[in-house]
């Protein structure tokens, strides 16, 4: 059910031409970040925003918000008491404590400059971007953003993929071409265009970063025109590895080498093409164990006339596509942007969500296209490697047509179900509150880090349960990441549904430090505050949201 009209976000996103675009850069939108910035245990809400050729009048500039939890089903934007005011053509947002003082900062990124966000730690934030180093050059158009520790020293380094070099002065309008999209004139690109570089920023443990790009190997992958970005320990060596899911050509993964470089190896890997060889026009990233082998698989986001990606992961980063197989290839008239693993209904498998709608507002003139706005697509994991379309069966939230770009999941009313903010082009975000009453359990952790970076970014959890009416144990995985989707930033706390489950047996984190810890017979429906090598320090329970939604 979208709930962000009455939730009070009432901030719309601005980004390019309405009915007509004339450059690429109009197009491609901006996440969103489900982010606990003052560490109350209630997820506020971090809406990246845009800008139009034409510019706006002093005053009436659009500017990205912050939306406080007031922890009551509402929000309330707090962005210039934040002093969070910033205008440009936002688009990405990626979250983590690069200082390791105790509360996550924030890093926007922008066609142009940059934003690193040092949070304070009193509800206020200091731009740092110029004194840290990231702010990058004018010239950049800057995508997915992630935060990892990719040499696992303690402190947050910082990963910037980059789509075009972008001079709006020389750049080629849709008449130059003409450039076509079924007989219509639309924006030009990215083929032919020059792509961008990916940056490495390497932090310095000082409150500075340096540009590692060339050093660590980044500069050598096989594609461009990145968009999508994801951390994951995707060889399961205790490294985290970086995806970048490129529009137009092979994506790349960039395996953690462990001294400090990486290399490409998405094409022998099997997760940089189509399942027939051919490059495609990635969007966003995400991943997840789906079948519950211990190894994290992905699913990506494609263009319009092709299928969403899912790539199944037969351990040590070698993988297969299951697109077909699985059930994804049964739609090519979408077009996929944000998207994620999220176990809806807390059964303990998770589940898929792709957010679609095109790329080009021309399309409303084209009646054999399924339009500029467009319905999602959810698929319920069966079990059984294959996943069903429930669509239909999810309610308006996820069936009414929008023209969507990134999204971010997290448990914004803490009643144990995974909730989704959606943000969009042109129209205001949606709240898609999860009204589940299935019953099933669930626990989530956040982990604080003290060897490791504070945040706990990269520690693999592992819960292990035991459903009844399966005979053997359950055990899923996941990681603490930054980033992932489409340009957006999940809830950093990690949330495993647990199905019927009375009891967790065990719980296993192995921080990017290398500890290990185990914990057992914990009990379900609650936060767990863990502190590296001391445990669970604190928890959170929450009574059930008043007046539930009667189940159907």
């Amino acid at each position: 059910m979208n709930v962000a009209r009455e939730s009070g976000l009432n901030a719309k996103t601005i980004f390019g031409g309405e009915h007509k675009n004339k450059y690429l850069l109009e197009t491609t939108g901006c996440g969103v970040a489900f982010y606990d910035y003052d560490n109350d245990g209630w997820l506020d809400i971090f809406l990246v925003n845009g800008w139009r050729l034409e510019g706006f009048p002093a005053g009436q500039e659009p500017t990205s918000h912050l939306f406080k939890n007031n922890r009551d089903g509402t929000f309330t934007d707090v962005t210039a008491k934040a002093g969070l005011l910033h205008s440009g053509w936002g688009q990405a947002v990626c979250v983590g404590d690069y200082d390791n003082d105790g509360f996550d900062d924030v890093f926007v990124t922008y066609f142009g400059k940059n934003v690193l966000y040092r949070n304070n730690g009193n509800g206020t934030f200091t731009d740092v971007s110029e004194k840290a180093g990231v702010a990058s050059s004018g010239k950049r158009w800057n995508t997915g953003c992630a935060f990892l520790d990719y040499d696992r020293d303690g402190y947050l380094d910082l990963f910037v993929a980059n789509y075009i070099e972008l001079n709006l002065k020389t750049a080629p309008v849709p008449e130059s071409g003409p450039c076509l999209y079924k007989g219509i004139m639309v924006a030009c690109g990215p083929p032919g265009l020059s792509g961008g570089k990916n940056i490495l920023y390497h932090n310095n443990g000082d409150g500075t970063f340096t540009d590692v790009s060339e050093k660590a190997g980044i500069l050598n992958a096989n594609g461009t025109y990145g968009l999508g970005v994801l951390t994951a320990d995707l060889d399961n060596d205790g490294w985290p590895d970086i995806y970048v899911a490129n529009d137009s050509t092979a994506s790349a993964l960039y395996q953690n080498k462990k001294n400090g470089t990486f290399a490409d190896i998405a094409i022998e890997a099997g997760c940089a093409l189509s399942a027939d060889g051919k490059p495609q026009a990635g969007m966003g990233i995400s991943a997840a164990d789906y079948d519950l082998d211990g190894n994290l698989d992905l699913v990506k986001t494609n263009f319009a006339g092709d299928t969403p990606s899912l790539y199944h992961n037969l351990g040590n980063a070698n993988f297969e596509d299951t697109t077909f197989r699985a059930g994804l290839g049964r739609y090519t008239q979408y077009l996929g942007w944000g998207c994620g693993f999220f176990d809806m209904d807390n059964d303990g498998w998770p589940d898929i969500l792709i957010c679609n709608g095109h790329v080009y507002p021309e399309v409303e003139q084209l009646k054999t296209e399924a339009g500029y706005a467009q319905r999602k697509l959810l698929y319920k994991n069966l079990r059984n490697g294959l996943f069903g379309d429930v669509s239909n069966d999810a309610g308006p939230g996820i069936s009414i047509p929008v023209a969507a770009r990134g999204c971010a999941f997290g448990d914004f009313n803490n009643d144990g179900t995974l909730d989704i903010v959606v943000n969009t082009v042109n129209d205001f975000p949606q709240l898609l509150r999860c009204d589940s009453r299935t019953g099933n359990n669930w626990i989530k952790i956040k982990t604080i880090g003290t060897k490791s970076n504070r945040s706990g970014i990269g520690a693999r959890i592992k819960c292990v349960t035991h459903l009844p009416g399966e005979k053997s144990l359950h055990p899923q995985i996941d990681e603490v990441r930054s980033g992932g989707g489409y340009f957006s930033q999940n809830d950093l706390r990690v949330h495993f549904g647990i199905g019927k489950a009375e009891s967790i047996e065990l719980l296993e984190i192995r921080w990017p430090s290398g500890i290990v810890e185990t914990l057992k017979d914990i009990k379900p429906n609650q936060v767990l505050f863990v502190k590296e090598g001391e445990g669970i320090t604190r928890t959170m329970q929450f009574d059930p949201p008043k007046n539930p939604r009667p189940p159907k």
